[in-house]
């Protein structure tokens, strides 16, 4: 499974990199449920504070983008509301999915958010067919029964360690 692999690894997107970043695609069926990176690329400028984007490499290949968040508030002004931190975004390459590397992300946001100090990680998904949601449940996510915007929000509590 990759997620053993030596090779797997996060890496800033760079002058290098940006091209093949922005030709990264997902599966067609999934257009419609995940932002193309140029999108998240854009949002991780204009929310520097909180945007953590970073590419998925296997060795030399690269095989996704992710986007975390830190520390954002769902519904300023409600009682309820609390910073969240968690994963923005997730693309796997159409035809490097099924293979580990969405675990892998997922279980790399968990870690960086345990390193600053969060007990918690936060996903929105588009609900339906072909969505996300059997992926992030088999990785124990949970409905919170909130939405944000259209999406279903789900929350993961990370153990200690």
């Amino acid at each position: 499974m990759p997620t053993s692999s030596p090779a797997l690894r996060l890496e800033l997107i760079t002058p290098a990199t940006i091209d093949a970043a922005l030709a990264l695609k997902v599966r067609p069926d999934q257009e419609g449920l995940v932002a193309p990176v140029a999108k998240s690329l854009a949002e991780a400028y204009a929310y520097g504070d909180t945007a953590w984007p970073r590419l998925i490499f296997d060795g030399d290949r690269l095989v996704g983008f992710l986007m975390a968040f830190f520390d954002v508030r769902f519904a300023p002004g409600h009682p309820d509301d609390r910073p969240r931190s968690g994963l923005w975004r997730l693309n796997i390459a159409a035809q490097e999915q099924g293979r580990g590397y969405g675990r892998f992300a997922v279980e790399q946001v968990c870690a960086e958010i345990r390193r600053r100090g969060g007990n918690r990680v936060s996903v929105t998904y588009v609900p339906g067919d072909h969505g996300p949601a059997g992926f992030y449940e088999s990785l124990g996510f949970r409905p919170t029964g909130e939405l944000s915007g259209d999406q279903v929000v789900a929350e993961l509590a990370l153990s200690e360690g």
